[in-house]
């Protein structure tokens, strides 16, 4: 049995393409990244704002054309969806990656900072009750603090507080 030259080709276009696509997440990540940044940042403007409000100006005044029928509704509901639907993922993608990026930033104070608790440089980490914990500990030191300040002295010391 004889084949075809063509398929054979074919064939391994496909498979280059399938790796391309599914072995290169850093790839895909990275332009997903990208594309966020830019919708993000285009989406936080006023001209953004407007533009909703005149597509939403328009699809009213376009009511009585349609005699406010059920796909003229149809038609609003559906995009709002779709855009609040994708627009969902963009916000939390670049929430998390503001969040890590001052996370970072923290860290390095935390770090370069003589005196301070290289221990919190992982705070985010740790579970609720740790948080809880260390909270507190915080909670009661910022409370002698002010005891100091209001009895004359400095509150300007750095307790240890991984007791």
């Amino acid at each position: 049995m004889s084949t075809n030259p063509d398929l054979v080709e074919y064939q391994k276009k496909l498979n280059r393409g399938y790796e391309f696509l599914f072995k290169n997440p850093n790839y895909w990540n990275a332009q997903f990244d990208r594309f966020a940044r830019i919708a993000s940042h285009l989406t936080g403007k006023p001209i953004a704002f407007n533009g909703a409000i005149f597509i939403i100006f328009i699809w009213v005044i376009s009511g009585p054309v349609f005699g406010f029928s059920d796909t003229w509704q149809l038609i609003i509901n559906t995009a709002t969806t779709i855009v609040t639907f994708l627009m969902v993922f963009l916000i939390q993608h670049t929430q998390n990656r503001d969040t890590e990026a001052v996370q970072v930033k923290l860290n390095e104070i935390i770090r370069a900072m003589d005196g301070a608790h290289n221990a919190l440089l992982d705070l985010e980490e740790l579970e609720e009750e740790e948080l809880t914990i260390l909270h507190r500990r915080y909670t009661a030191m910022a409370k002698v603090a002010r005891e100091k300040l209001k009895s004359g002295a400095k509150d300007t010391d750095t307790p240890d507080i991984l007791e």
